[in-house]
């Protein structure tokens, strides 16, 4: 539906189209899996934040004598915060480039400019949050000793496997994913400890038809996270530059916090304000006379923030973030 004078239409459908389209592997959207999306009717609000000290309270005796009482938990909930803010971009459609697109495929010129805009937004945030994990001012980096593009000295079996246990001693809990760039992904594959690997435990697998799937169960951890988004780092009007979102520098294993549950440990959430957006993003539509276009406006009202409680200076209190997570560098020659 066609917006009319000074209106503003929701447009589902178009997001709706939009997403199955940015959920195909090939784009490697991976943000909103490290930093699921929590949904709060409060663009700015605390949250409950269990320190993990309080999680693995030291063992006591909880034997109960007869009439005496119950051993209770005396910990306190820490507070952490969060502030969304309004990100959009908008795609305008001329009434004689709309001529031209339907004129070949009715209903293309709406779904080009949504593509276009939704893929911006969901680019602007992966950056966003892939900026702020593969950062060694947020996170310890442990280099490994030979990187994984040294093929035939690398031990990525091995350095996945002490990293989990490290992982482990800082948290008490195991890590649910490992996070790597596709440059990296690509370049396991002609790591001889992984084709070595996958000769001897999985005859028959063809190397280059590796999933993340398959390489998850290889370095033993519940899943790889594949971050294959890119991005054009060149100022306009220049020849296009190619970078990657997630770098090749580094690996991750994190703890996702999910579902409804705020106060689970994890490496951070993507709080959602639904009030103003209710998904993430949204569609919308309006005329703009003046100029004979319709707009496409792809929005969302959003805050990746970290799993940190603060005090009320704004200063950590505790980092469960930095807890839940576990940064390899090194990882690329180059």
């Amino acid at each position: 539906m066609r917006p009319s004078a000074n209106s503003v239409v929701f447009r589902p459908d178009l997001g709706a189209m939009a997403l199955e389209l940015v959920e195909d592997k090939s784009t490697e959207f991976i943000g909103l899996e490290v930093m699921p999306i929590f949904r709060t009717t409060l663009n700015t609000s605390t949250f409950p934040v269990i320190p993990i000290e309080a999680i693995l309270a030291p063992d006591k005796d909880l034997s109960r004598a007869p009439r005496a009482t119950y051993s209770r938990s005396d910990w306190e909930y820490e507070r952490g915060t969060y502030k969304t803010s309004e990100k959009g971009t908008e795609e305008p459609i001329d009434d004689v480039e709309r001529e031209l697109f339907d004129a070949e495929t009715a209903g293309s010129a709406d779904f080009i400019a949504t593509e276009r805009a939704y893929k911006k937004i969901l680019r602007n945030q992966e950056k966003r949050i892939s900026s702020r994990m593969f950062n060694e001012a947020n996170f310890t980096a442990h280099a490994v000793t030979n990187e994984w593009d040294n093929f035939s000295d690398a031990t990525p079996i091995d350095d996945v496997n002490d990293a989990t246990l490290s992982f482990r001693n800082q948290c008490g809990m195991l890590p649910d994913g490992l996070i790597i760039s596709y440059s990296t992904f690509v370049n396991l594959k002609s790591c001889d400890q992984i084709v070595d690997r996958l000769k001897y435990s999985y005859p028959g697998t063809d190397i280059n038809s590796m999933t993340a799937s398959l390489l998850a169960q290889v370095l033993n951890v519940k899943s790889v996270l594949v971050g294959g988004a890119v991005c054009n780092s060149a100022n306009k009007g220049q020849d296009a530059i190619i970078t990657d979102l997630w770098s090749k520098e580094y690996a991750q294993l994190i703890k996702i916090s999910s579902g409804p549950d705020i106060s689970q440990p994890g490496v951070g959430r993507t709080f959602l304000w639904i009030e103003d957006s209710q998904e993430n993003p949204i569609v919308e539509m309006y005329r703009e006379e003046a100029r004979r276009c319709d707009i496409v406006r792809v929005r969302h009202h959003v805050d990746e923030a970290f799993i940190q409680s603060k005090d009320e200076s704004g200063n950590v209190v505790s980092d469960i973030a930095a807890t839940c997570a576990y940064l390899l560098s090194n990882i690329s020659t180059s």
